[in-house]
C-alpha cells in the first residue's frame, strides 16, 4: 500500500506536468492570428511541438519519476541558458519547470521500497 505522502507527490507531479502541457498547447493557439487557414494550421502544428515534448516527459515520468525529474530539469536548464539576461522570463517559464521537476524527485524518493528478505 502506498503511503499518503507518496500519493500526494505522485498526483501533484502529474497534475503540474499536465498543467504545463495545457499551457504550452494554449500558447499554440496564437498561430491563428488572422493568417489564412492553411498557413495557420501549419503554424499551429509546429507550435504544438513543445506541448508534445512536455507530454512525452509527463507520460514517461508517470511510470519512471526520475525520467520526469530529469526531463523537466533539463528543460528548465536549457531555457535558462537560452535567456540568461531575462530574470523575469526565467522565473515565469523555468520556475514552473523546475518546480515540476522537484515534484517528480519527491515522487521518486517517497516511493516505498520492497523489502527483500
Amino acid at each position: 500500500m502506498l503511503s499518503r505522502s507518496h500519493r500526494v507527490f505522485v498526483w501533484f507531479a502529474r497534475v503540474a506536468g499536465l498543467a504545463l502541457v495545457l499551457l504550452a498547447a494554449l500558447f499554440a493557439l496564437d498561430a491563428f492570428n488572422g493568417q489564412p487557414w492553411r498557413q495557420a494550421t501549419a503554424d499551429f502544428a509546429i507550435h504544438l511541438l513543445p506541448a508534445g515534448l512536455l507530454m512525452s516527459i509527463v507520460l514517461l515520468g508517470w511510470r519512471w519519476p526520475w525520467v520526469g525529474a530529469a526531463g523537466f530539469s533539463a528543460l528548465a536548464i536549457v531555457y535558462v541558458a537560452m535567456v540568461p539576461a531575462r530574470l523575469d522570463w526565467i522565473a515565469i517559464v523555468a520556475g514552473p519547470l523546475a518546480f515540476t521537476a522537484l515534484l517528480f524527485v519527491l515522487t521518486a524518493i517517497s516511493r516505498p521500497r520492497a523489502i527483500h528478505g
